[in-house]
């Protein structure tokens, strides 16, 4: 489980291919100033599990159906990468629970500069728009966010704001129109719906 605040701004530094699946190699001496093989790090918003680290890298295997449902599979050696380890009990809850599992990718369709912040627009696929709320929370690369508004549609999107904080300490600083990011929404959302229609089924008797 992770929170969406993002702890550092790594580099990936290689990509080998195994046959059906990649080994990720990421540089990030904070992320990997405390973890061992096993523990979790969450990369872009993609949990992965560490193998191993040395030299403030750690090395995570990416099988072929993350890399075909989310933004790491156009990673390339040099690219940015948000970088979050796994919350601990007891720490504060800075964002919104994030599980690291995304739900899909959105494309960024515009950004607004003001002289503070900016404004963005993510294109978002039409099965994930009843899980996004004006002033709810969406994970954007595994950056916790609040949605500003929400348009529905043939071409659904929504908007966030990003301080300078957020700019200079993660990859959406540098994201242009087009880019590919990954998406989870609200897991809340999720557990709710599937709640109410298991309660709603076709004899309307509760679960």
């Amino acid at each position: 489980m992770f929170t969406g605040i993002v702890e550092e701004l790594g580099q990936v530094v290689a990509i080998d291919d195994v046959g059906d699946s990649v080994r990720l190699r990421v540089h990030g001496p904070l992320a990997t100033s405390d973890v061992a093989a096993g523990d979790s790090i969450a990369v872009n918003g993609c949990c992965l599990t560490v193998v191993d680290t040395r030299g403030g890298a750690f090395s995570a295997d990416v099988m072929k159906e993350t890399l075909d449902r989310t933004s790491l599979g156009g990673l390339r050696p040099g690219a940015p990468v948000n970088l979050e380890r796994a919350a601990t009990v007891g720490a504060r809850l800075g964002g919104h629970l994030v599980q690291g599992h995304v739900d899909g990718t959105g494309v960024i369709s515009s950004r607004t500069p003001s002289e503070h912040w900016e404004l963005i627009w993510v294109e978002i696929p039409a099965a994930l728009t009843r899980y996004v709320a004006v002033k709810g929370s969406v994970a954007v690369d595994g950056v916790s966010l609040t949605v500003a508004d929400l348009h529905d549609g043939e071409r659904p999107s929504f908007s966030v704001g990003l301080i300078p904080t957020t700019l200079e300490r993660t990859t959406l600083g540098t994201k242009t129109i087009g880019d590919a990011v990954n998406l989870e929404v609200d897991v809340v959302a999720k557990y709710v719906e599937r709640l109410l229609a298991a309660a709603h089924g076709p004899r309307g008797d509760a679960a």
